[in-house]
């Protein structure tokens, strides 16, 4: 058997047009940062480790002046990975794997409490991200105080099945960064689950098929926009979107699971 739990890994006020290309700026509001346990037989995962806990005190100091004025943090000092992990009796040491979904601030912020655990990440995701510490440019923002890291990073190439058995399985969904994934889950209980971290910000990107301005690929996160939306109304699969303010009121969050 096997359980996910919805974690609140930070919660950010931002505008509203760069979520979808067609707004124009100027309307605030406020997203979550959702991160995930997997409880597996074989070993706890855990999906992407939210916002540093740092940047609660020094927005600046952590984010940069650019990211601190763009994103203002509404989180509470308990809305971070390592507390939320606490309300399921966890510590990281008991995390056996972490999957980053792509290497943007508020999905690795939290990667380095984790030093005991390997990291699964897309190949083109790391490559991406080193061309951009080696002074590369291009459409692609990556935070290398998050993710540079001496951690056991294992890059996987495409979609791979962490325990072999069907019952996670990391999606590549490139386009809103090079390397960016998702994950499926089946629990076993007779519902499947799909992660989309940012592949598809809210339900409104899916339902009205509208892309965001902050991306890398615009073709690219179309074709994995469509394959998400293939899971949720071909195959049935309950999707929990990156940042939905109004999913995220609903969900049951930890210590319940989904």
């Amino acid at each position: 058997m096997l359980n996910v739990y919805a974690l609140c890994g930070g919660l950010i006020d931002l505008d509203r047009s760069g979520f979808f290309c067609d707004v124009a700026p100027g309307t605030r509001m406020t997203v979550p940062v959702i991160c995930f346990l997997i409880a597996h037989p074989r070993g706890n995962v855990l999906v992407d480790t939210g916002v540093h806990r740092q940047a609660l005190t020094d927005p600046v100091g952590r984010l940069g002046e650019g990211r601190a004025s763009r994103f203002r943090l509404r989180s509470k000092p308990s809305d971070e990975v390592v507390s939320q992990l606490a309300l399921l009796d966890l510590a990281p040491d008991d995390i056996r794997y972490v999957v980053n979904s792509h290497f943007h601030f508020d999905h690795c912020g939290g990667n380095e409490f984790f030093p005991r655990s390997t990291f699964l990440v897309q190949r083109p995701e790391m490559d991406a991200a080193r061309q951009v510490l080696a002074g590369a440019q291009m459409r692609y923002s990556p935070s290398p105080i998050d993710f540079d890291l001496p951690l056991d990073y294992q890059l996987i190439d495409g979609e791979h099945d962490v325990f072999g058995d069907g019952q996670v399985v990391l999606l590549p969904t490139y386009g809103h960064t090079p390397g960016h994934q998702s994950v499926r889950v089946r629990s076993g209980k007779g519902t499947d689950f799909v992660l989309t971290a940012d592949a598809c910000y809210t339900r409104e990107t899916m339902d009205r098929d509208v892309l965001p301005n902050t991306l890398w690929d615009p073709a690219e996160m179309s074709r994995s926009l469509a394959r998400l939306r293939e899971y949720r109304d071909r195959q049935g699969a309950t999707v929990v979107y990156g940042h939905d303010a109004a999913q995220w009121q609903e969900l049951r969050r930890a210590p319940a699971p989904l």
